[in-house]
């Protein structure tokens, strides 16, 4: 879900917390060494992300923060500030080229270069992190 995140409204930050889960504590955030990219350069983005970015004349990035059931991708539009809500079950991570990321969900999608070491190793990050809570389900499934 892409939402306008700018404004403090408790009812979509309860959505927000219900699908990706409630942020990290001090603790499991340095567990985790951090729980936040470095500032990404989008290359390009599905539509409606597109027209958002469009609107100014700034260099378009993002972020991106692990929950612990999603992640969430933050980027700024004009003085709004905007989220895709991703949960680990609607993720689809890619690497295309040697310096590209593909983030997908749904309909919608962001592909981010990937130029530094930690880039690299903050998808792996999110990849471990989705392929634990999937393992996870399967545990208690059986």
């Amino acid at each position: 879900m892409l939402v306008n995140i700018s404004y403090n409204d408790k009812s979509l930050f309860e959505r927000i917390n219900n699908e990706v889960g409630k942020p990290f504590n001090l603790w499991e955030r340095l567990k985790m060494n951090g729980t936040g990219s470095p500032k990404l350069f989008i290359t390009s983005s599905s539509l409606q992300i597109r027209n958002l970015l469009t609107l100014d004349n700034n260099i378009n990035t993002c972020n991106i923060e692990i929950r612990p059931k999603g992640i969430i991708i933050r980027f700024r539009s004009l003085l709004e500030t905007y989220a895709l809500i991703i949960p680990y079950y609607k993720l689809s991570l890619y690497k295309g080229r040697a310096q590209e990321y593909s983030i997908h969900r749904d309909h919608y999608h962001i592909k981010v270069a990937a130029k530094t070491k930690e880039t690299h190793e903050f998808m792996r990050k999110i990849l471990d992190k989705k392929s634990d809570l999937s393992s996870h389900f399967l545990d208690d499934y059986n």
